[in-house]
């Protein structure tokens, strides 16, 4: 390398490892009110000290990486980044410590939990600096909350639905969960309205498997409302779990 060649690199970019709580961890920083705070329980490695621990939790789910980046000066780093702002010993437990993170709220796409779990309880749970990590409390602000649009139909528009006031709405979901044919489910949809209930619903499980695909369940449990609201009288429901390939 020619001297030229090294005094260039000497007063450029240095790549390298650096210690997460020189920029994560900020004891003095007042969280602000439209701040995502999560709080967890946190186990370092042995030899990790609890404040690098909690600051390697604030960058991974934030904008940290295992290494220093050129690309870091792109962009403001103080704003978007997470911050480990207080740590407390877990009482009568060793080696564990509660951590507190507050996020910026622009970190996170409006009205998507995904994206907010991908980024606070995501990769940040295979952090080697970390013996143990457990999410044990979360405050949302309500200023992230309203981006959420909620389900189309309240309490209210079910009933009108289902033309059933003054009482609860009594429902059941379909067992078993798993196994049963498309038309041995809608038989049992059939029996559980026609005895008397208002509602059924698919278990979570229940998706479109090769042994009742969606379109099949659809189409018996359709026959089985029909045929139970002639019968009694009243209006019937199921609630179809509705999922996609990914």
């Amino acid at each position: 390398m020619s001297p030229q060649t090294e005094t260039k690199a000497s007063v450029g970019f240095k790549a390298g490892v650096k210690e997460y709580k020189l920029t994560y961890y900020t004891p003095e920083y007042e969280t602000k009110d439209t701040d995502i705070l999560a709080a967890f329980r946190v186990t370092p490695q042995p030899g990790v000290p609890p404040e690098e621990a909690g600051a390697a939790v604030a960058a991974e789910s934030s904008t940290g990486t295992w290494t220093t980046v050129w690309t870091d000066g792109l962009t403001s780093l103080d704003r978007y980044k997470g911050r480990c702002y207080h740590i407390e010993p877990v009482v009568g437990e060793k080696d564990q410590y509660i951590c507190y993170v507050a996020h910026p709220l622009d970190l996170f796409e409006e009205g998507s939990v995904t994206n907010m779990f991908t980024s606070i309880v995501g990769n940040v749970f295979g952090f080697k600096a970390l013996r143990a990590l457990r999410l044990e409390d979360l405050r949302i602000p309500p200023a992230y909350v309203k981006t959420f649009q909620g389900p189309p139909h309240g309490i209210q528009v079910e009933r009108d639905k289902l033309n059933k006031y003054g009482r609860p709405l009594l429902g059941c979901t379909i067992k078993p969960k798993l196994g049963l044919s498309a038309k041995n489910y809608g038989r049992a949809v059939y029996e559980c309205l026609r005895g008397g209930l208002d509602f059924t619903k698919d278990d979570e499980n229940v998706n479109s498997q090769p042994f009742m695909r969606w379109r099949d369940r659809f189409l018996f449990c359709a026959e089985a409302i029909y045929k139970s609201q002639a019968e009694t009288g009243e209006i019937k429901g199921h609630y179809l779990n509705a999922t996609a390939g990914t």
